[in-house]
């Protein structure tokens, strides 16, 4: 595996990442999109999750495809950041045929920042403008770090953010991870600057540190309250996926959060994964090429979350410190 010219989610042809923030709120939103709809999946792992629509990404359910993905702060208020993005899509006469009308599907996934220090005393929920921008600010670049939904996102010891990375495998299939880190968990060893990931760095992406000589063996406490954690993420891919392959390639993924997060999927987490197929690769052999595409999945989830972290910047106010100011 090598990372795409990017290293970005977007590597996998067609795929479109949007984020909006908001500096007073400290909070914000991402999207990923397509030009058309995509295969989707998603496998939740942590116990205290907050979705929307990901009941009909099931296998056994009617709707085959999606038009877009939705990443969010702002707990059970961030939802709404999915009704701004159907109604970008909407204008844009995009959505699921019934009868004369177009229904976007859109499933979203939050994280919890409403105490992360920024002004929450808003008379109209933000979110859903925050979601509508998003979706118009959609691009192959985006940024990393503070950013979108990762804009207001922190971990046990450090401020987190939004990551991402990609990988191109042998048989020339892209997969990618995009990923808002608010974990209750670390994604650095003890007091230390390497990453729980390093193993699975490539080149210096994350700082080139290696990992730490030694582990620590304490029993880890929750830094964070009951509600206050949650890593959301997309894995994807250009192969052509069913919404079973899908579903195993999140579930798989997992992996790669628990590589980088340490504790991670705890009750108090509402750790969740999405996975995207565009399905402009067909497979030549469906048993090898998923096992090589779960496998890849994982290690970019686990480089993803290492950059969001290694990418956050500082900003005024800041509850915690960014891996920058302190080990930069």
């Amino acid at each position: 595996m090598t990372p795409g010219p990017r290293n970005l989610i977007t590597d996998v042809p067609g795929l479109l990442v949007g984020n909006a923030a908001d500096t007073r709120l400290r909070s914000g939103s991402t999207v990923l999109t397509a030009a058309e709809p995509f295969t989707a999946a998603v496998h939740v792992m942590g116990g205290a999750p907050g979705t929307r629509e990901t009941d009909l990404l099931a296998p056994d359910r009617l709707v085959a495809q999606v038009d877009a993905l939705v990443l969010s702060g702002g707990s059970a208020f961030g939802l709404d950041a999915a009704s701004g993005v159907a109604s970008g899509l909407r204008a844009a006469g995009r959505g699921f045929a019934v009868g004369g009308m177009r229904v976007p599907i859109v499933p979203g996934a939050i994280l919890f920042d409403l105490l992360n220090g920024g002004d929450k005393g808003w008379s109209t929920n933000p979110y859903a403008d925050l979601g509508r921008r998003a979706f118009e600010a959609a691009a192959p670049e985006f940024e990393i770090g503070t950013a979108g939904a990762g804009y207001g996102a922190m971990t046990a010891t450090l401020k987190g953010g939004l990551g991402s990375a990609s990988a191109v495998l042998a048989n020339g299939m892209t997969v990618g991870a995009l990923v808002a880190v608010n974990a209750l968990g670390s994604a650095t060893v003890g007091a230390g600057p390497q990453f729980w990931a390093a193993p699975w760095e490539m080149g210096a992406e994350f700082g080139g540190l290696g990992a730490a000589q030694r582990y620590p063996q304490e029993e880890p406490k929750p830094a964070k309250r009951t509600g206050e954690a949650t890593t959301i993420a997309i894995v994807a891919t250009d192969a052509a996926l069913t919404k079973a392959q899908a579903q195993r390639m999140a579930t798989a993924a997992h992996d790669g959060m628990a590589r980088a997060l340490v504790p991670s999927h705890t009750p108090l987490d509402g750790d969740l994964v999405f996975a995207a197929a565009t399905g402009a690769r067909p497979m030549a052999d469906p048993v090898a090429e998923s096992f090589a595409l779960c496998h890849a999945a994982a290690c970019c989830l686990a480089r993803a979350i290492a950059r969001a972290v290694h990418a956050a910047r500082p900003l005024p106010g800041d509850l915690q410190p960014c891996w920058q100011a302190r080990f930069g």
